[in-house]
Parts: structure tokens; sequence; C-alpha cells
């Protein structure tokens, strides 16, 4: 009676065990977000896309150029050699500081929801901010690397000092656009980063208590981000509700009217104007009302798949910069996702954060997918998987 779930088991047990399981997890989960983020914006898009164009599918055809983009970036990053990686990171840190120095330029700036981290240039917009987030783990692993096989005398401040030099001034710049969410995904990346390369934890409970004060003197400093935290606590307040819990109540209501298998692809009401950021921020949430709970639950099994096996894959390597470039890439998903999914469901406050392969918009999914390419490529490299892999394609 019970031989069958156990072989079954055994099965899946082995699986996870093969060396080329997380290479496949990444390519399985991503193909999969990807398509299904191309029909959720498709859907959710359409009302906005409408009244701005005339047309349904404006914004479906913007993303699915920004998608095509994508698929020959992680194509030729995929298949770069180290050496590539290793002289792309020694000028990383440069390029993503004047990246973050683009919408501080008069003429192509551009403001968004009250961020001015956006660049307007030739018709087309661009979040500097998304790739700077990539050229700052892969300068943060150098670091880390240099720091493991250069430091003799090992101390804390030092081990901070090595990251930290180059990552206040992009956060400065971050904060000085106004971009609170980019600005807590970066102190988490690095953290993590930190933490993985060896930073004693008590080390953390310091720098955790200076986050938070600083976040609490930004909220203070700007009452539009005082409202947002007010909007979690009651979204439905009349004090609140037309102004920062407008967002957040009307997820809240397309999440709960959605119900086990939801209202149906295309059905969503909540799009109608009520979700101005349907297709962006709130995608999750024209997700829950249109697939309901069993769409979401795919989504988020998903998301654990992928973020499961880029760790796996920063485990598996034996080159250190590789190991902390995937670790960093692996926070900066797992973040994005918590702080998205969190303001969605009302849990966290709206800052603006969007959901990786799902949410409409070009920096984001082509900075997304350079990002997976450089841990497909560390994954390729191991001789374990490349065996694997070749024994597949063998049948």
């Amino acid at each position: 009676m019970s031989s069958k779930p156990t072989t079954r088991r055994q099965k899946y047990s082995n699986y996870l065990q093969r060396p080329d399981a997380p290479y496949y997890m990444i390519l399985g989960s991503l193909t999969f977000l990807s398509a299904l983020g191309l029909v959720m914006v498709l859907s959710a898009s359409s009302v906005v896309s409408l009244q701005q164009s005339g047309s349904t599918y404006s914004i479906f055809f913007r993303q699915l150029i920004f998608f095509g983009i994508s698929i020959l970036a992680i194509l030729l990053v995929s298949n770069w050699k180290p050496r590539v990686w290793e002289a792309l990171t020694r000028y990383s840190l440069i390029l993503s500081f004047l990246a973050l120095c683009l919408p501080l330029v008069p003429g192509i700036k551009l403001t968004v929801n009250g961020n001015t981290n956006w660049i307007h240039f030739a018709g087309f917009t661009m979040q500097p901010s998304e790739f700077a987030k990539l050229g700052l783990i892969l300068w943060c692993a150098g670091q880390l690397k240099k720091f493991d096989e250069t430091v003799v005398e090992r101390s804390a401040m030092r081990h901070v000092a090595f990251v930290l030099s180059g990552t206040i001034p992009l956060l400065l710049l971050i904060l000085k656009g106004g971009d609170l969410g980019t600005t807590v995904i970066i102190l988490g990346i690095v953290s993590i980063m930190l933490f993985v390369g060896g930073l004693p934890l008590r080390h953390f409970i310091f720098m955790g208590l200076a986050a938070i004060g600083g976040v609490v003197a930004l909220v203070a400093i700007a009452p539009y981000r005082l409202h947002r935290f007010s909007a979690v606590l009651n979204p439905f307040a009349p004090s609140v509700y037309k102004l920062a819990g407008w967002q957040p109540a009307h997820s809240v209501m397309g999440l709960a009217s959605g119900g086990f298998f939801g209202v149906g692809l295309g059905a969503s009401r909540q799009k109608w104007g009520n979700l101005s950021e349907a297709h962006t921020d709130f995608i999750f949430a024209v997700i829950g009302e249109e697939l309901g709970l069993l769409g979401t639950l795919v989504v988020l099994i998903l998301f654990i798949a992928l973020i499961y096996g880029i760790f796996r894959t920063a485990m598996q390597t034996r080159d250190l910069f590789s190991r902390y470039a995937c670790v960093g890439i692996g926070a900066w998903m797992m973040m994005q996702v918590i702080i998205n999914v969190g303001s969605v469901i009302g849990v966290l406050p709206v800052v603006g954060v969007t959901l990786p392969f799902i949410s409409y918009g070009g920096s984001s999914l082509i900075a997304n997918f350079l990002a997976i390419g450089f841990v497909l490529n560390v994954s390729r490299r191991d001789p374990r998987v490349r065996a694997a892999i070749a024994a597949r394609k063998r049948g």
C-alpha cells in the first residue's frame, strides 16, 4: 500500500539532488512566469491602454518588444566567458553611479508618482536604478571575494567597509530621487550578501536599528509616506481611503472577490479605474481577482522554485565571486517579491515595486533577465551540470 508513495518521494528527492536540478528549475519557472506575465499585462493594461491610445493592445505590444529584447539579452550574457564578467565587474560601480546620475539631468529626468528616478529620451522611458541593482551586486561580489582572499586580520568594520564604501553613494542618489522601495531592496541585498560573506549575526542588530531609524526619518520628512504607513493599518479608514489607502483597499477588494478560482481571465472589475497601477505594481491583485487564490499560489510556487534554484546554484559553485553574485541576485528577487506581494495584500506600505517577470516595464524586465542570465552562466560552467545537460540531450 505505501510502496508507491515512498517510491515517488524518493524519485522527487533524487531529482532535487541532481546537479542540474537548479538549472532546469530556473529555466522552467522563468518560462512560466514570463508567459503568465505577458498574458496578465495584456489583461491588466487593456483599460488604461484604451484610454491612452485608443487600442487595448498598445501597452501589451510594448511589453512584447521588451520581452524580445530580454530574450536576446539572456541568450547573450548566459554564454559570456568568465573574463567578460570580471571585466564588467571592475567598472560596474562606476557605470551604476553614472546611470543613477541621469535622473538628475534636466531635460531627460522624469518624475513618476513623486519619484524622480526615471529618464525620458527619444520617446522611451527607463528606470536606471533597475540596472544599478545588478551593477552593485557584481561590485559587492567582487569586494567580498577580495576581502576573503586578501584580508588577514578580520574585523566586522573592515568587512562592512569593503561593501558600504560603494553602496552608500548609490543609496544617496536613489534617495535623492525619492525611491524608498529601491532603497529598501538594496539594503536587503547588501545585508544578505554580508551575512553569507561571514559577517557575525550580532552586527546585523546595529545595522538593522540604523536602517529602521533611517526609514523612520524618511517617512517623517515626507507626509505622503506617513499616509502609506497609516494605510497599512486600515486602508478603509476615512482619513486615508481616498489618499494612500485607495490602492491597497481596492487591491484587497480584488483579491477577496476572486475567490478560489477567480472571476475569469480578463474579467477583473478593479482594473476599470480603481487600480491605477493595475498592470505594474498591482498586477498581483489582478491575478488574484481573475485567476483566484489558485492562480496566486501558482505564481508564488513558481517564484519559490526560481529563488531556490538561484540559491542552490550559489551553493554549488566553487567560485567565490559567482557565489556571492548569485546570492545577491537571489536576494534581489526575494526582496522584490516580498515587498510587492506584501503591499498588494495590505501587510506592507506601498512603495512602488514591480513583480519580477510579470509586471509591465522594460527596465525591470530586461534587468531581471540579465540577472538570471548571469545565474544560468554560472550554472553551466559547473562541469557536473554540463555533463548532466549533455546526458539529457543524448536521451
